[in-house]
């Protein structure tokens, strides 16, 4: 289970990945082609060619973890595939962790408080 804390930095691969790539082999993607660090504890999320399975990548503190999903009757929405890496909320992974389409997800706008009470 990824603990998925409205903070963390979640970092997509804009291009699909080979999808027989490992721990090691996704990591060294991430520190070759993104040009992250892929120990920071951020989230690493790639896509397959087929849009019907994601990878994520991250290391909890004591090792790397891989979390791999497959939808069995539909595809996940992904951004348009280019060069570089896409950054989402944690609401917008959560959706597309469960097959729905984040991309219509609307924030509200907050206005920040001036004081208290």
């Amino acid at each position: 289970m990824i603990a998925i804390r409205s903070d963390l930095r979640i970092l997509v691969a804009a291009r699909p990945v080979d999808f027989r790539r490992g721990m090691d082999s996704l990591a060294m993607l991430v520190s070759e082609t993104l040009r992250e660090n892929p120990f920071s504890g951020a989230l690493f999320v790639f896509r397959s060619k087929r849009m019907d399975r994601v990878k994520i990548l991250a290391w909890d503190g004591s090792g790397l973890v891989l979390y791999y999903k497959r939808l069995e009757t539909s595809r996940f929405t992904w951004p348009p595939i280019r060069d570089g890496v896409v950054t989402l909320s944690a609401a917008e992974l959560t959706l597309l962790l469960d097959g729905l389409n984040w991309t219509t997800l609307v924030p509200q706008r907050v206005q920040r408080p001036l004081r208290a009470g």
